[in-house]
């Protein structure tokens, strides 16, 4: 296992309490991601730096850029399509609206333009509760997986054949074989179990070569998986908490990592975002309603 303390920037001078989500927008070269409690999302601009700021309704556990030009948000109160330039939300669909306790969190457009968003246990004394759902283009929510507490780190091989998926309090990083045509998942395999000091795996990204980057939100890592869950390299941050990594940049090989305010080294710690190169390019990401 190789191991790497990169030289890191800083994009943002104001603290964030659950940075997450981090996006990048290829066409226009920009890079997105959310602050979940303020709730709010932002656009970077990485070449001026200017960042806009778009408040949200309610808590904002994730999103997707959409092929029109919005983007697909999860809200506390469901899924909504939100139009940048006007402010409007449509709703979407609330995959959960018998379970009060649960909030929507990580969630991911696939290379066939479908939106994956999980769901959590919100209480302080989590449980089994959460599940994954799909959100076709119709706007229907299919639950595909239950017995979750932290549904997170969703991402697909570059082929678009394999989905990755983790659960941040069971643990565990699981695959499925994915069918683009259909939505479906199958062949369900726990690659790797991740320890407190390994850390903990919370969102993730995937590369062109194959390998899965999860953010180490216990440990101040990332960590590059393996396709037979050997972690290849560790990346070592000068944040505590890391929760999501995101391939930007023209050549994808520039590496965006948000975090959250914590204090598990002892010392208070905002959220941030940080930048970094890497020497692997990002897989590329879906656009909602994109292929599918």
């Amino acid at each position: 296992m190789r191991v790497e303390t990169p030289k890191v920037e800083s994009l943002v001078d104001f603290p964030l309490g659950t940075g997450e989500g981090p996006c990048w927008d290829s066409v226009n070269g920009m890079l997105y991601f959310i602050d979940i409690p303020a709730p709010a999302l932002f656009r970077l601009d990485p070449k001026t730096r200017r960042i806009d700021r778009f408040e949200m309704p309610s808590t904002i556990g994730s999103f997707g850029l959409a092929a029109d030009g919005r983007a697909i948000v999860a809200l506390r109160s469901g899924v909504h399509m939100f139009d940048f330039a006007s402010g409007r939300f449509e709703f979407v669909v609330n995959p959960e609206p018998d379970k009060p306790a649960n909030r929507l969190n990580d969630g991911k457009v696939g290379p066939d333009g479908r939106f994956w968003v999980g769901s959590m246990d919100d209480r302080p004394e989590k449980e089994p509760v959460a599940a994954l759902y799909r959100i076709d283009i119709s706007g229907r929510a299919t639950k595909m997986l239950d017995g979750l507490t932290v549904s997170n780190g969703l991402a697909w091989s570059p082929n678009g054949k394999v989905l990755y998926h983790s659960d941040s309090r069971q643990r565990f990083v699981q695959t499925f074989d994915y069918a683009s045509a259909t939505g479906e998942i199958s062949n369900r395999k726990v690659i790797r179990t991740l320890e407190e000091g390994d850390g903990r795996p919370d969102g993730a990204a995937m590369d062109c070569e194959g390998f899965y980057w999860s953010a180490g939100v216990s440990a101040g890592c990332l960590n590059r998986i393996a396709p037979d869950g050997t972690i290849d390299r560790k990346v070592m941050l000068p944040v505590a908490s890391p929760t999501m990594p995101c391939f930007g940049g023209d050549d994808l090989r520039t590496l965006y990592v948000t975090s959250l305010a914590t204090d598990r080294t002892g010392v208070r710690q905002a959220g941030t975002l940080i930048t970094f190169r890497v020497d692997v390019a990002g897989a590329p990401i879906g656009r909602f309603g994109a292929h599918a």
